[in-house]
């Protein structure tokens, strides 16, 4: 039974806080504050991640990715089908291809990235016809907060903070 508009806003934000609240522990890194968590169909997070670039000198380590893995290794597979990746900025086209690759039923992220997104703004990968996975997106999810996060982000970092 899908849940009336208002319950599946107040859950979708619900989640969001504990995307945002993996964002937050990039603090200091130097990392851009990215945060993300996996959870079950039964709505129990499997999965944490916040972005490590810096401080694991890691090019894939995103939050996606590291969410996905952990969730992956918690779960004893990689597919994750059932599962929903809830992330505070529109995935990449990396993680976009991670979330195709993993089997993720559903993604919902915070702001989206008009320069790289890979979840229907510059691509859409997770919805190629071409592909043999589909995933359901809902994008926008306390936008204007994940994107002030980014904003102030980006602002201290070309300050020199």
């Amino acid at each position: 039974m899908a849940l009336p508009h208002t319950a599946r806003s107040i859950q979708l934000s619900g989640w969001m806080d504990l995307a945002l609240s993996e964002a937050a522990l990039t603090a200091g890194s130097g990392d851009v504050p990215i945060g993300a968590v996996v959870l079950d169909a039964e709505g129990a997070v499997i999965g944490r991640g916040h972005n490590r670039r810096e401080a694991d000198a890691d090019p894939t380590a995103h939050a996606e990715v590291l969410a996905l893995r952990e969730a992956a290794a918690r779960r004893g597979e990689w597919r994750l089908e059932g599962c929903t990746l809830v992330v505070t900025l529109e995935p990449c086209a990396m993680c976009a291809g991670a979330v195709v690759l993993s089997r993720i039923s559903t993604v919902v992220f915070g702001a989206w990235d008009p320069k790289a997104g890979a979840c229907g703004s510059v691509f859409d990968i997770v919805r190629d016809p071409r592909l043999n996975h589909w995933v359901e997106v809902t994008g926008g999810v306390r936008e204007e907060e994940c994107a002030a996060l980014l904003r102030d982000f980006f602002r201290g970092h070309r300050h020199g903070r």
